[in-house]
């Protein structure tokens, strides 16, 4: 599925759906994660186009009591 031409509606569609991800992650999650690498080689395709968050290596994880997380650090590509 190599070298697809998608037109503007399947570009929203996908990065609605990335954007979605990442709210439920907000939302649903009993941790808090910041992904840190986000970048269109850590966003992975299926058959249908739907868009997967891959690559949380370099993800900060903290818990409910933590006010912020520690963000000091740079990381990433």
């Amino acid at each position: 599925m190599k070298n697809v031409l998608l037109d503007w509606r399947r570009w929203f569609y996908i990065i609605e759906r990335i954007v979605q991800g990442f709210l439920c992650l907000d939302k649903y999650s009993r941790l808090k994660i910041i992904h840190r690498d986000l970048k269109t080689s850590n966003i992975l395709l299926d058959g249908e186009l739907n868009p997967k968050i891959s690559d949380f290596g370099t993800a900060g994880i903290f818990g409910d009591s933590e006010s912020r997380p520690n963000t000091n650090r740079i990381v990433g590509t």
